[in-house]
């Protein structure tokens, strides 16, 4: 039972990792530090969109469609928007977008992780 918990909570965190890096990739490959603010973000927000797409179809099956959902929403549109905003307004390194997008990736699954143990103890 415990190794099966664990199983759920790495593969949960791969997700959303991964969604973090493929969207923060795909952003950074197109969107240049010439384009403009508002540009850059519905770009990064509809690109954002459409990776997440990718990934749940992908892993919907093999981690739960509520574990790659829920955080790869989140992560695709508001990830892809701030991406976006920050490639417009500056030049990233590919390092440096990696390490962010890890991060992002981590903290929007914990944080969806430890609202849904509220729900379900209901003091949320």
């Amino acid at each position: 039972m415990i190794g099966r918990l664990w199983a759920s909570a790495v593969g949960d965190y791969a997700a959303g990792c991964l969604t973090a890096v493929l969207v923060a990739a795909v952003v950074h490959a197109i969107v240049d530090p010439s384009w403009d603010l508002v540009l850059a973000m519905g770009v990064g927000a509809a690109l954002g969109i459409a990776v997440h797409l990718i990934v749940l179809v992908a892993l919907g099956s093999l981690v739960g469609l509520f574990h790659v959902m829920v955080p790869g929403s989140l992560v695709g549109m508001y990830g892809g928007m701030l991406f976006g905003m920050r490639d417009s307004m500056q030049a990233a390194s590919w390092p440096q977008v990696i390490w962010v997008a890890l991060v992002v990736g981590v903290a929007v699954v914990a944080s969806c992780q430890v609202y849904d143990r509220a729900l379900r103890s209901g003091s949320g």
